[in-house]
C-alpha cells in the first residue's frame, strides 16, 4: 500500500502559533523556595532602594520578575526609576522579552516616571531582541515626553544607528535602512541640536559605504573636522578604504591609506585585504604584492581569497614562475600552512595547468 505524504506547507500563522506553544512549554518555572527567601530579605514598609538591592543580588531573572510583581501589590509602595531599571535589565539580559515588555508597558503608562537612561535601556534590549519597531516606539515616546530628563540623547541615537546598520544583508536592504538613518541623523542635528560624536559619524560613513553611496561617505568624512569638530579615527579610514576598493577606486583608496598611516593609524586586516584584492583585480599586480608584504610586516592577516586573487592575477598575466615562487615563499615563511598551500596550488593548477 502506497503511503501518501501531504504537500501542504504550513502557513505563517500556523508556524507562529506552533512556535508560541513550543516557547510556552519551554518556559522556566518559578522556584518558590528561592522566591520566598528573597521576599524574606525585604524589610516591612520597604523603600524602592531596598527592593532594588534585593533584585540586584538575585541571580534568577524569573524570581526578579515575581519580586517586581509582588512589590507592585504591596500597599503604600510605588515603583520608581531604579526598580524599573534593574528589573528590565535583569529580564533583558536573560532574553525574557515577553516579561520585559510587561514591565516596559507599566513605565510607558506613567508619564511622570522615567529617565533618559531607563528609556535607553529599553531601546537597547529591544534592539538586541531585533524588535526595531518597538525600539522606535520607545524613541518616539521619549521625544513626546514633557520631562526634559527623558529626551533622546546622543546615546539614544547611537543605539538606533547601530541597530539599523546590523539589519542589512545586501546593498538594497542597507539602502532602505540608510534612508531611515539619514532622517534620524538630520533630526538629531537640526531638531534636537545634538552634536554628533565620532561613533555617530562613523555610523554614517559605514552606512553610506554599505549602501554603496561612497561619495556621501566621503562628504561626511571631509566634514568631520570642519563642520562637526570631530577628527576621523582608524575606523573612519577603514570603512572608506573598504568602500572605495569595492568600487575599484584604487587611486583614492591608496591616497587614504597613505594619509591614514601619516596620521599614525594602522590599516586593519579588512582594509589591507580590500586594497590587495582591488589592485590585483585592477591589474596593478606589483602594487598588490607590495601591499601584501606590507600587510604581513604589519602583522595583519591576509585571507585565502587575497592570496588566491594575487596568485591568479600573476598567472593570468603569464607570470606563472613568479606566482609559483611567491606561493613557495609564503609556505617557507610559514605564512600559509600545508593545507592552504596545497589548496592554492590545486586551484591554480586547475586553471592554468601544471605550475612546474
Amino acid at each position: 500500500m502506497a503511503v501518501e505524504y501531504s504537500s501542504w506547507a504550513p502557513s505563517r500563522s500556523f508556524r507562529r502559533r506552533a512556535s508560541k506553544r513550543l516557547k510556552s512549554s519551554l518556559k522556566p518555572t518559578l522556584d518558590e523556595t528561592q522566591f520566598q527567601l528573597a521576599v524574606s530579605r525585604i524589610p516591612p514598609r520597604f523603600t524602592s532602594e531596598e527592593l532594588c538591592n534585593v533584585i540586584s543580588l538575585q541571580g534568577n531573572p524569573l524570581v526578579c520578575f515575581e519580586l517586581f510583581n509582588w512589590a507592585s501589590q504591596q500597599p503604600r509602595f510605588r515603583h520608581d526609576v531604579s526598580t524599573y531599571q534593574i528589573t528590565i535589565k535583569k529580564l533583558g539580559e536573560a532574553k525574557m522579552y515577553e516579561e520585559m515588555d510587561h514591565v516596559v508597558n507599566q513605565v510607558l503608562a506613567v508619564p511622570s516616571i522615567g529617565s533618559e537612561t531607563l528609556y535607553n535601556t529599553m531601546i537597547y534590549f529591544f534592539t538586541e531582541a531585533r524588535k526595531l519597531t518597538r525600539a522606535i516606539n520607545i524613541f518616539k515616546h521619549m521625544q513626546n515626553n514633557r520631562n526634559l530628563n527623558c529626551r533622546p540623547s546622543i546615546r539614544t541615537y547611537n543605539l538606533l544607528f547601530t541597530a539599523f546598520l546590523s539589519r542589512g544583508r545586501n546593498a538594497y536592504i542597507n539602502h532602505m535602512y540608510m534612508e531611515t538613518i539619514r532622517c534620524l541623523f538630520r533630526q538629531m542635528v537640526n531638531d534636537d541640536g545634538i552634536e554628533p560624536d565620532i561613533f555617530t559619524l562613523n555610523c554614517m560613513i559605514k552606512g553610506y559605504v554599505l549602501s554603496l553611496h561612497i561619495n556621501d561617505a566621503l562628504r561626511i568624512f571631509h566634514q568631520m573636522g570642519v563642520v562637526y569638530n570631530c577628527l576621523p579615527n582608524s575606523f573612519s579610514y577603514d570603512y572608506l578604504i573598504h568602500g572605495l576598493c569595492a568600487q575599484g577606486r584604487t587611486d583614492n583608496a591608496r591616497e587614504l591609506c597613505k594619509e591614514m598611516k601619516e596620521k599614525g593609524f594602522m590599516p586593519s586586516s579588512i582594509s589591507y585585504n580590500s586594497i590587495v584584492n582591488a589592485m590585483a583585480l585592477n591589474g596593478e599586480v606589483e602594487e598588490a604584492v607590495n601591499y601584501l608584504w606590507e600587510m604581513i610586516d604589519s602583522r595583519r592577516s591576509p585571507d585565502f581569497i587575497t592570496y588566491r586573487t594575487v596568485l591568479d592575477e600573476l598567472c593570468r598575466q603569464g607570470r606563472v614562475v613568479e606566482a609559483t615562487s611567491l606561493l613557495r615563499e609564503l609556505q617557507e615563511k610559514d605564512l600559509v600552512d600545508g593545507h592552504t598551500y596545497r589548496k592554492l596550488l590545486y586551484v591554480l593548477e586547475d586553471d592554468y595547468g601544471n605550475l612546474n
